[in-house]
């Protein structure tokens, strides 16, 4: 039998990393299957949001497009000015702007999981509503993310800065 491509991947032979984490609402298991399979400019990960958690603050992306495909569990899904009930089966696409502002929330009493599919374009921009922020991201010349507060000027913020913790 011959070795497999290095194209392919199982999501078991690729190591889970914990997620960002703020107090009790953030927090996510993650395995990047987009990178371990070799992709460069389609990113794929594979999410575990623990009941009551959220993955990440609501936002919005200025240069990259995501979906989101529910494998199992149910959540609620803010979008823009809504929300959305999802469940296994259920597939979301995240246009670049404000208009697609989201955050997954596992409102659930199990584990949610789902894919989260994106272009893979750098340098980006992230807006945070909530916390009325905004991150700019870049790859190289090494991983780096800046986040101001959108308060007029450059003042530097946290990533958590403003977001509710409990």
């Amino acid at each position: 039998m011959s070795a497999r491509h290095p194209n392919v991947v199982n999501a078991a032979e690729v190591d889970a990393v914990d997620g960002p984490t703020y107090g009790s609402k953030f927090g996510s298991r993650m395995r990047r299957l987009g990178s371990a399979a070799g992709g460069k400019r389609l990113g794929c990960t594979l999410y575990e949001v623990e009941s009551g958690k959220r993955a990440f603050p609501f936002h919005a992306h200025l240069s990259n497009e995501e979906a989101i495909f529910v494998l199992e569990g149910e959540a609620t899904l803010r979008i823009g000015d809504r929300e959305v009930p999802l469940r296994a089966g259920d597939y979301v696409a995240l246009p670049v702007g404000p208009g697609g502002a989201h955050q997954l929330v596992n409102t659930s009493g199990a584990v949610v999981r789902y894919l989260c599919m994106s272009t893979v374009t750098y340098p980006e921009v992230a807006i945070y509503p909530d916390s009325n922020k905004m991150g700019v991201i870049a790859l190289e010349p090494e991983a780096m993310r800046v986040i101001f507060k959108q308060s007029g000027g450059t003042t530097l913020a946290s990533y958590f800065e403003g977001e509710q913790a409990d």
